[in-house]
């Protein structure tokens, strides 16, 4: 199975194509454009350099939320595009279930986090044991204080992903909870690992129209609010 993924949830645009858990190009760019101004490129660019078209593809991925309400909705209305115009199927992909596969090497605990403004973050925490996650709760948005009123007695080794992971990080380390960073090449969101992440869901039946692909936003914006919809499925 061929996947393009894309990820714009975040202040970096990326984009993927996987074959059966294996990254066949990837291109990601994190310089203060505009993700609608940059992520076709790189769609073009990765596509272009793997001599392989749209219509190669068995499904479009893309990272619904949570993260920036506006690069959430370029990069789903761009996913939708893409699937409509090659009748191909979607699939919807939590960011922070995504982020977690970047470290499911690193045995222990995986806090998600992405910056929610406020002292907040979305945040989602997984259990990583050779090489497997298992998710231990919900994607939420949930404050720094409330975070780490969880892990007072946390014996594992904790490990933080995201771009909101070295606020969560000063925020532990003043509280004296022990925590690590994800390495730097591995602790931001990425279209290689949603791509992984959808290459999963589709493996548990879980591909989508491209209609029905919709952006989660677990909070809606304060100009347009928004009927909460549920988490995407993992």
């Amino acid at each position: 199975m061929k996947i393009l993924a894309l990820e714009t949830s975040a202040k970096a645009v990326s984009a993927a194509v996987s074959e059966n858990g294996r990254i066949l190009a990837a291109g990601y760019q994190d310089t203060g454009l505009t993700h609608s101004r940059t992520l076709m490129p790189i769609v073009e660019h990765i596509l272009k350099n793997t001599d392989l078209k749209l219509s190669d593809m068995d499904a479009i991925a893309v990272a619904v939320g949570p993260g920036s309400f506006t690069g959430i909705r370029i990069g789903v209305a761009a996913a939708k595009g893409l699937a409509f115009s090659v009748d191909k199927p979607a699939v919807g992909v939590s960011t922070l279930a995504a982020l977690a596969r970047n470290v499911a090497f690193a045995d222990g605990l995986v806090v998600c986090a992405m910056d929610a403004r406020r002292q907040q973050v979305y945040n989602a925490n997984f259990a990583a044991e050779n090489g497997t996650l298992t998710r231990l709760t919900p994607d939420r948005a949930i404050s720094l204080a409330d975070l780490a009123e969880e892990l007072p007695n946390e014996s594992r080794p904790v490990t933080l992903a995201g771009d909101g992971a070295h606020l969560v990080f000063d925020y532990f380390a003043e509280h004296g909870i022990p925590c690590r960073l994800a390495p730097p090449h591995l602790i931001m969101e990425n279209a290689m690992s949603v791509a992984l992440e959808a290459e999963e869901l589709a493996r548990q039946g879980k591909l989508i129209s491209a209609q029905e692909l919709e952006a989660f936003y677990l909070r809606p914006p304060q100009a347009d609010p928004l009927k909460k919809k549920p988490a995407p499925m993992q």
